[in-house]
């Protein structure tokens, strides 16, 4: 897929180390679903788009692989990571978790700045449509609930988050534009529970929020499980 014109720039003529530029341009596309799961990532094709030699593209995809979006398997190459639907589940339980502790430590330690700056977040959001582009919808929801995390202060779990946040948008980011508005609502019912405090509430429709937004289409849906299939919490 040839890349968008929010980086049709060449990163080369630019000064900051190119590894770097190279692993956030493509950190970016995929995570904001323009790269899709099992999509083959080219370095001689990388390399022309972005203007840099092969080098930083390789880095780049050694590096985003340690990260656990980019699989790279000997004679197949580059491709963006695809998980079975046991591997899902899995992820999708971890992350519940630990989004409702997140939530119930924002509802305890709730900073009047750092709330502000969530309903901000929320207020934009709330405002996107389906036409809006699907990097920007991605991106709002992702700076939701890093704010949240800003919140619950805890950077050893906000650290956990943030990797298990872009390993999991891989199948997130399908659902993010069909339901849009359903995940703002539920954003902003967090966002009141923390507000008043309430850390029981707020830890349960964040745990309710994940399970929800991990609801795949039946085109996402891994051969080896029926597409009628659903997560619920156990």
């Amino acid at each position: 897929m040839a890349m968008d014109s929010t980086i049709d720039s060449k990163l080369g003529e630019r000064h900051a180390p190119l590894t770097k530029l190279v692993l956030t341009a493509l950190r970016e596309r995929i995570l904001s679903g323009a790269l899709a799961p099992g999509e083959r990532l080219v370095e001689g094709r990388l390399s022309e788009e972005l203007g840099v030699s092969r080098m930083p593209v390789r880095e780049a995809l050694r590096a985003l692989a340690a990260e656990g979006i980019v699989a790279i398997e000997p004679r197949r190459g580059a491709t963006v990571t695809t998980f079975t639907r046991e591997q899902i589940h899995e992820m999708v339980e971890v992350r519940a978790t630990l989004e409702a502790l997140n939530a119930k430590l924002a509802a305890r330690r709730h900073d009047p700045a750092q709330i502000a700056r969530l309903e901000r977040i929320l207020a934009e959001g709330s405002q996107l449509t389906s036409d809006d582009d699907l990097a920007r919808i991605s991106a709002l929801n992702l700076q939701f609930h890093e704010a949240l995390g800003n919140v619950a202060a805890n950077s050893v779990l906000q650290e956990i988050m943030r990797s298990l946040r872009e390993r999991t948008a891989l199948f997130f980011t399908v659902n993010n534009r069909e339901r849009m508005r359903q995940n703002w609502e539920e954003h902003a019912a967090i966002l009141r529970a923390v507000v008043a405090g309430d850390a029981e509430l707020a830890a349960l429709l964040a745990a309710r929020h994940v399970y929800s937004a991990a609801e795949l289409p039946a085109s996402m849906q891994p051969a080896s499980a029926p597409a009628s299939a659903a997560f619920t919490a156990d």
